[in-house]
């Protein structure tokens, strides 16, 4: 496939694609298609889609080490950019639809005490509930990662560097489940799937960083040269 195809059809459907699940759930909420708790839908619609974007990201270098295809990795830095910005609409709609909606507003709704006051209320229930604490370190790293993920961060950190802070994505994945398994409490099989994929292309990572280890490590093999040789 040629590079072109890939920049201006493939992108371009990658990204379309992308904005699909967010279509659908405003599609669904202005058409009366969710359930009785529309915030409590919306909220986890756009969680879980963090989550399977995550898992994309993740499962993208391996996908380019089983099939050979170089071209997908150009899809990564979207992918990921795309787990991001469904991470913070799921934090947005936390901040407005439970800790907003709670405040008493003394001094009217457009003041600078209710953005004290909302600061206070999200910063406290961080503190107090585990699985909220988990969920909102999760954004936090990708947070750097979403930031960096242009060409000129690139020149500015470094490729070493980059790829450094990048494989932060992996405690992401890990950090995502807990706080998946956290919220569910009951019913944890949905939650349970997602760590075995995740957990399984962190295996795969370790098992090539492995290898490529061991290959490095490997001393390279001497060439005896025979007493009875001649000399060239």
């Amino acid at each position: 496939m040629s590079p072109s195809m890939v920049k201006w059809v493939l992108k371009p459907a990658v990204f379309l694609a992308g904005l699909g699940p967010l279509t659908w759930i405003v599609w669904a909420g202005l058409t009366g298609n969710l359930s009785a708790n529309p915030l409590s839908d919306i909220t986890n619609e756009t969680g879980l889609w963090a989550l399977r974007f995550l898992a994309i990201t993740l499962a993208i270098t391996p996908i380019r080490r089983l099939t050979g295809w170089q071209p997908i990795i150009r899809f990564r830095r979207m992918v990921g950019n795309y787990a991001f910005f469904y991470g913070t609409l799921h934090f947005l709609i936390y901040v407005i639809a439970d800790r907003f909606a709670a405040l008493d507003f003394p001094d009217g709704i457009v003041a600078w005490s209710t953005v004290g006051n909302l600061i206070a209320s999200v910063g406290e229930d961080i503190y107090k509930r585990p699985f909220i604490t988990i969920g909102f370190t999760t954004w936090l790293i990708l947070l750097p990662l979403a930031v960096t993920s242009t060409a000129g961060w690139i020149r500015r950190l470094g490729g070493r560097r980059w790829q450094l802070l990048h494989r932060a994505v992996y405690i992401a994945g890990i950090t995502a489940i807990v706080h998946y398994w956290w919220l569910v409490k009951a019913d944890t099989s949905s939650p349970f799937r997602y760590a075995v994929i995740i957990g399984t292309l962190l295996l795969a990572r370790m098992a090539w960083a492995r290898m490529r280890a061991t290959k490095t490590q490997r001393p390279s093999p001497t060439v005896r040269v025979s007493a009875a040789a001649p000399p060239r």
